[in-house]
């Protein structure tokens, strides 16, 4: 039996431009490029695919079904770019044991974590995991 890798994911938007540019914008991607219809910001290994489609509203209505999280070398810095990019926040940036969250919400309403794990936290999750 073959397994499965999640590569990508699928933002559809009414203005995928403007989300397209806030993602660049808020968290620099390796690569920005489209393809067709779609922009593609690449973020590690992981693509993130943003098309336009009509059965969609401006706004998602229920953010907390799917939240992206982004792990980065530097959360401080990427939430004061967020703050001069005038986000909105669902929870502002906290120090848990260590560990660096925030979550800020994209201009179509979805939810997007800021995540910096402590060597402390990443040691233990590798333990966990062995």
């Amino acid at each position: 039996m073959s397994t499965a890798s999640l590569a990508s994911i699928l933002l559809s938007s009414t203005d995928p431009d403007r989300l397209g540019a806030w993602y660049a914008a808020a968290l620099t991607p390796s690569d920005d490029a489209r393809v067709g219809d779609y922009r593609m910001l690449r973020y590690g290994a992981f693509h993130l695919m943003i098309d336009q489609r009509d059965d969609v509203g401006a706004a998602n209505p229920e953010p907390g079904r799917m939240i992206l999280n982004f792990d980065v070398d530097d959360a401080r810095s990427v939430v004061g770019r967020l703050y001069d990019m005038g986000v909105s926040w669902l929870a502002p940036l906290e120090d848990r044991d260590g560990s660096l969250f925030a979550t800020a919400i994209d201009p179509d309403g979805n939810y997007v974590q800021i995540l910096q794990i402590s060597p402390e936290h990443q040691a233990q999750l590798a333990a966990d995991q062995s």
